[in-house]
């Protein structure tokens, strides 16, 4: 199911998949947030509008982590504790960035992520290019709201991951890769929408200048 290592750097899979809803978008968030541990760099890139801070909120309410996640552009980096009382007590905190207005790695230092990344999630919106260097692992995340169309023709070919069964709005594509050891082969939360996907390089390209 998965593609071979890339030799040069690249990432260990990369698969796309498509999310009939806004409101799919959010589950998926929060499906693989109930995954995640304490040290995890997610990168999200997509244009605005596509749901990178709707996939975040599903993220957070996985993680069982304060709620309120909004984006940060504003003030770059939010924190949302662990709630003892929620779903997973003891769990890691999220740690929400924005590097919109950020343009480069030296920049990203100077937020002093490296004193949160052991005991948190941190998620980068718009952190391409910016971010890599701070961990071995990532887990890369793509996400692209076509203009019109149904879900089906969000991207031909695509596995799709169907969330949400009352609304049919615009349909997100969501394009998963997966850097480094922790993330060398494809979480089992995606997997029921992987089986019989075409890897990204068979699938419609997505928009390269998304950063």
């Amino acid at each position: 199911m998965e593609n071979p290592v890339d030799q040069g750097g690249g990432p260990s899979w990369e698969r796309s998949v498509s999310i009939p809803t806004a409101d799919g978008t959010h589950a998926l968030g929060a499906a693989l947030g109930r995954v995640l541990e304490a040290g995890d760099l997610l990168v999200l890139t997509g244009e605005l509008g596509a749901g990178k801070t709707t996939f975040t909120q599903g993220l957070a309410e996985g993680l069982g982590v304060r709620a309120g996640v909004i984006s940060p552009t504003f003030v770059l980096v939010r924190i949302h504790p662990n709630l003892p009382d929620g779903p997973r007590p003891g769990g890691p905190d999220l740690v929400h960035v924005d590097a919109y207005r950020l343009e480069s790695a030296a920049e990203i230092d100077d937020i002093d992520l490296e004193n949160t990344m052991d005991s948190s999630v941190t998620v980068v919106e718009w952190g391409r290019g910016r971010v890599e260097h701070l961990a071995e692992s990532r887990l890369d995340i793509e996400l692209h709201r076509p203009v019109g169309g149904a879900a089906g023709e969000a991207a031909a070919g695509d596995a799709v991951l169907d969330f949400d069964t009352d609304d049919d709005d615009e349909p997100r594509a969501i394009v998963f890769r997966g850097f480094g050891p922790r993330w060398a082969t494809v979480p089992d939360v995606l997997a029921p929408a992987l089986d019989g996907a075409p890897a990204l390089h068979e699938a419609p390209a997505l928009p390269e200048e998304n950063n």
